[in-house]
């Protein structure tokens, strides 16, 4: 029987000899190794916090004392020693969620997986503990150094440190990287720690050699562990953190177990505010993880475990197409720039830094600040492009409106990921954004369905020079090429009615009306960015039912084209489907203007409910949200339906 199938809770971890421990944590590396590479998931973070968290659970009793994990992807061995050891089904649906979920156990307490936010976290539970007269507890907040860029982690490093009744451990997993290396003053602040052990080596020797003196040794070892800052600043320049108020400990090897215990066990004792500073190695123990420089196979599909090579290989996705794109448009184009939030290679930017390393800035995990340097870089002659996930916009909303749209600058958003992204689960959908945008004054925002439209609109975006513009399109594989069979204004069309209903072997609608009786219905099906397949699937279906089918895809979609209202008038029942929130969404507006404009045409808005949507594939999300052709196709005929009713 292997040692971490005996463990079920923390207190088995509790009671492992030391040498047991570091046999745990061999064994929970090769489990991840075997486990992720069938399923994908976040290899590489947690492959370097295996002891870190052994040593945790060691030290700490969960969930009286609370862990919270920055990002939270890196919990996976938090998972595993808390007694969810079956990860056949990790971010899958009614599988594990690749990150912490209440859902799945007591000891997990944030969801959120957008970073820098478990300080402010540890910050508010302390305070709490504090009011409550809990003195038996302590909170142990997990983050990264990549983390640390985010403005939002210094706020609450600057609270934490006000008071000294709050029994809070803040340990920094200081690996270089968040995605890719982690870049600014704070990563090389953090370097400069990482490569300056004597602190910690000068008392190694203190204890080995002055404690073999008996008495007069000891207490010589005393005075001197006791020299606070003086002495640290002379063999290790940690004194930023003391100098907020917050004690400091380290760096610590975060690989060996003993040296991690013995520094929280201090940390513990302390009974204020602490910050252990524990170095590790993104990818440990696993060759192709340790050689991938790009980023430690931070994420990753499925993937061979002997070689670390992909399963099946990649399809050119949506991203590919921006990252070839902007590289083309710099070629051209010297004043535009591209900015990103500490994900240069997630969101396509890699090649433009390549070509163009003067005109890359990578501002690490501060999409607020990406926001409005980008109004400055604007206001001074540039044309910023601003690549982020969808869901990470959300951030930056305050700086959209009233840095760049309040002040007419001409900075192009470009949203990665956007609409379902499924198995990242409930704060990575990036379904948001189009209801959130929609208020922002002066906003143009495109959803392009294809390749083609997704060109078009990117070099259409940054010659936009008085207002801020948005790009947004899905995650993973392109969808085939949509081409236009006519263009009104503006608006392409991909389908319209023939002089007749044709057979057709759309998607069988079994459960409507199999006619609609009467005279022959108009219908106009807005299919919005990637939607757009999934609406002429739709009418194919619904011509096989005597509907004369428009199918219109606008690429751009904000402000609302006044030719998509003017077709509204054209027909007699319209329907929008989009992969965002529908409440106040794209369908909303068009439904809005067509009111305003005095067209009677009603107008039924699909899309996604404005609830948190579980992890699960794409099109289970889809399929469970009712976005699929078929659902399309028999909410068409329950409109026309009623309609005859009326």
């Amino acid at each position: 029987m292997s040692l971490l199938s005996t463990i079920t809770s923390p207190e088995d971890v509790q009671r492992l000899t030391p040498a047991q421990s570091r046999e745990l944590a061999a064994e929970i590396r090769a489990f991840l190794v075997d486990s992720v590479s069938r399923t994908g998931g976040h290899l590489g973070p947690n492959l370097g916090v295996v002891e870190l968290t052994i040593a945790m659970h060691r030290v700490f009793s969960s969930p009286t004392d609370t862990f919270v994990f920055d990002t939270g992807h890196q919990s996976y061995v938090h998972k595993l020693l808390t007694g969810r050891q079956d990860f056949s089904a990790l971010r899958k649906k009614d599988g594990l969620s690749g990150y912490p979920s209440r859902a799945e156990s007591e000891h997990d307490v944030v969801e959120n997986s957008h970073a820098s936010t478990a300080l402010s976290w540890g910050d508010g539970i302390a305070k709490a503990n504090v009011v409550r007269g809990l003195t038996d507890r302590h909170v142990v907040a997990v983050i990264g150094d990549g983390a640390l860029t985010g403005g939002m982690a210094w706020e609450a490093l600057n609270n934490i440190a006000e008071s000294q009744d709050r029994r809070l451990i803040v340990v920094v997993n200081d690996n270089g990287r968040s995605y890719s290396p982690t870049i600014g003053g704070m990563a090389h602040h953090l370097s400069t720690l990482r490569t300056t052990r004597g602190y910690e080596s000068f008392l190694q020797w203190g204890k080995r050699t002055l404690t073999r003196s008996g008495a007069p040794g000891r207490f010589a070892y005393e005075w001197l562990h006791g020299l606070k800052k003086g002495l640290k600043d002379v063999v290790a320049p940690q004194g930023m953190f003391e100098d907020l108020g917050i004690k400091y400990i380290g760096p610590i090897d975060g690989h060996d177990v003993e040296a991690m215990e013995h520094a929280l066990r201090r940390a513990r004792s302390y009974g204020a505010p602490v910050l252990v500073h524990a170095i590790t190695e993104k990818g440990r123990g696993y060759s192709p993880a340790e050689q991938d420089v790009a980023d430690r196979f931070h994420a990753v599909g499925k993937i061979h475990p002997e070689t670390g090579l992909p399963v099946a290989p990649s399809r050119f996705g949506w991203t590919s197409v921006f990252a070839d794109e902007i590289v083309q448009i710099g070629r051209r184009r010297s004043d535009v720039v591209a900015i990103t939030a500490a994900m240069l290679e997630p969101v396509g930017l890699k090649p433009f830094s390549q070509a163009f390393p003067e005109r890359t800035f990578d501002v690490g995990i501060a999409e607020q600040h990406a926001a409005t340097s980008a109004a400055g870089m604007a206001f001074a002659g540039l044309h910023p492009v601003v690549a982020v996930y969808a869901t990470f916009l959300n951030r930056a909303f305050d700086q959209v409106l009233m840095d760049v749209a309040l002040h007419k600058a001409g900075v192009t958003f470009v949203l990665d990921r956007a609409g379902i992204t499924g198995d990242d689960g409930a704060s990575h959908n990036g379904m948001w954004d189009m209801a959130m945008l929609r208020i922002v004054p002066g906003l143009r925002l495109a959803a392009p369905r294809d390749e083609e439209t997704l060109r078009t609109a990117l070099r259409e975006a940054v010659d936009v020079d008085d207002a801020p513009t948005v790009v947004r399109y899905p995650k993973g594989a392109l969808s085939e090429a949509l081409p236009a069979v006519d263009t009104v204004d503006g608006v392409d069309l991909l389908a319209v009615p023939a002089d007749a209903a044709v057979s057709g072997t759309g998607t069988p609608v079994t459960d409507a009306a199999a006619t609609v009786a009467g005279p022959r219905r108009r219908v106009l099906l807005v299919g919005l960015g990637s939607m757009a397949q999934v609406a002429l699937g739709a009418a194919e279906s619904l011509t096989t039912h005597g509907v004369d089918v428009t199918v219109a895809s606008p690429t751009w979609v904000l402000p609302m084209p006044s030719a998509l209202v003017k077709l509204a008038g054209e027909h007699d029942l319209v329907v929008s489907v989009e992969d965002g929130v529908v409440d106040g969404g794209v369908g909303a507006l068009l439904a809005q203007r067509a009111l305003e404009s005095g067209v009677r045409t009603p107008v039924h808005a699909i899309g996604l409910p404005a609830q948190f949507l579980d992890h699960a594939s794409r099109d289970q999300v889809a399929t469970a949200s009712r976005l699929t052709a078929a659902d399309v196709a028999r909410d068409v005929l329950d409109g026309l339906a009623a309609l005859g009713r009326d």
